[in-house]
């Protein structure tokens, strides 16, 4: 089975195209925020399309959408693939959209072909992959996995104060937020396509990468209490300044995540907010928000223990209080070793180059990896830029992609 002369990857960038049109910004700009306007109506677009190609579709009661093309055992636990089609404000039009639109055409591309899947395949559209609205990424997936609970979810609010149930509820999604959670075993294996948002794959020449590990991120919110004053008046022996105590903590995290000797431990402050931000007065109180990531998780914690030891020192030493919550900890998922296996054969019968590596971004597929074995299968991207206007995948990264994924749908779904 040859699927390059169904694939129509005009029609893919076609539809990735009037996709990205649905926005709340204009173009180049791409912004759909979960249960928006334009979130509503890329959704409809996307089923339209899933409907066109025969597919059966049915939504959950917080939007995660599922079209189905059923196979000849129906009995059989199906073969997943999808991603997200939410965007971050001033995002681009690949990240998420490619997995989604791009598993689409392979499931037309392989009923083109006559192909009848033993397994039904399931296009899956996760909702709120972005963390944009609620400040927490994956949404629809962790309440998949059973990850967050129907009351954590319930207690979600956005920056104007409205609940997720409230905006779910207004969206059109109905039921109970506990019918959300699946068993496991609901699929029988799950491959994601989807941008590296790197640069290793453009750099290196390669069509396709296979991941066998996503990081995940902890997520620590450190608050810093000092003294403030004057500027001038408060002489520098007696100071208790929130702000230099915070770029120690900084710099700690920075020196904590180097000495691990791993390239895959990285730590990041994003978020620093100094009250009361004037030019002239002791920064009182400092709030920190702090990424770490690791594809191992013990080595992860220790970052985060050593950061936690130089806060307590800190504050000791500089007479200031410094408080630390954990915000989240996700464990890192492994990518399943049959799936891995069956996308480097498809990559070998497709003629197409690739490489075994590790996702630093997180995805849908690391909480589906609680359910079912999963994979992911990434395609180059111009510069590793993502989350940007500027973002780009070329047509043909993008059909090197589909191609991989339409014969490896084919065999799982044998």
């Amino acid at each position: 089975m040859d699927p390059r002369p169904a694939l129509s990857i005009d029609r893919l960038i076609a539809e990735l195209n009037a996709l990205a049109q649905i926005s709340a910004a204009e173009r180049p700009v791409v912004t759909r925020i979960v249960f928006s306007e334009a979130d509503l109506r890329a959704r409809a677009y996307v089923k339209g399309l899933c409907r066109e190609a025969g597919l059966s579709v049915h939504e959950d009661a917080i939007g995660n959408t599922f079209a189905r093309w059923s196979g000849t055992d129906p009995d059989l636990a199906p073969i997943g693939t999808g991603s997200h089609i939410d965007a971050i404000p001033n995002a681009g039009l690949y990240d998420g959209c490619v997995g989604v639109l791009g598993g689409l055409e392979a499931i037309r591309v392989l009923q083109q072909l006559g192909f009848k899947p033993r397994r039904s395949i399931e296009l899956v559209i996760f909702t709120a992959e972005e963390p944009t609205r609620f400040g927490i990424g994956c949404l629809g997936s962790r309440m998949m996995a059973g990850a967050l609970s129907p009351a954590q979810a319930f207690a979600l609010r956005d920056r104007e104060d409205q609940g997720l149930d409230e905006l779910r509820s207004q969206a059109g999604f109905t039921g109970t937020l506990a019918s959300v959670v699946l068993p496991s075993g609901r699929f029988h294996q799950f491959i994601e396509l989807h941008i590296e948002q790197g640069p290793i794959l453009e750099l290196e020449g390669i069509d396709v990468g296979l991941v066998t590990h996503i990081a995940a991120p902890a997520s620590m919110r450190i608050v810093i209490e000092g003294e403030g004053g004057h500027a001038g008046g408060k002489l520098m022996p007696g100071r208790k300044d929130a702000l230099a105590a915070a770029a120690e903590v900084i710099l700690a995290l920075e020196a904590a995540a180097k000495l691990t000797g791993a390239i895959d431990t990285v730590g990041t402050v994003g978020v620093c907010e100094v009250f009361p931000g004037a030019v002239n007065s002791i920064p009182s109180r400092v709030r920190l928000e702090t990424d770490i990531r690791d594809i191992d998780d013990a080595r992860r914690d220790a970052v985060i223990d050593k950061l936690k030891d130089t806060c307590r020192e800190v504050a000791e030493r500089r007479g200031v209080s410094i408080a630390t919550e954990m915000v989240n900890a996700d464990p890192p998922a492994t990518g399943d070793p049959a799936i891995l296996d069956a996308m480097e054969q498809s990559a070998k019968a497709a003629g197409k180059s690739f490489k075994r590596m590790v996702s630093r971004a997180y995805h849908d597929s690391l909480f589906v990896s609680r359910i079912a074995p999963v994979a992911m299968l990434f395609i180059p991207c111009r510069g590793g830029v993502s989350h940007r206007p500027d973002e780009y995948a070329s047509p043909e990264w993008i059909g090197s992609g589909v191609h991989v994924l339409a014969r490896t749908l084919a065999t799982l779904a044998s």
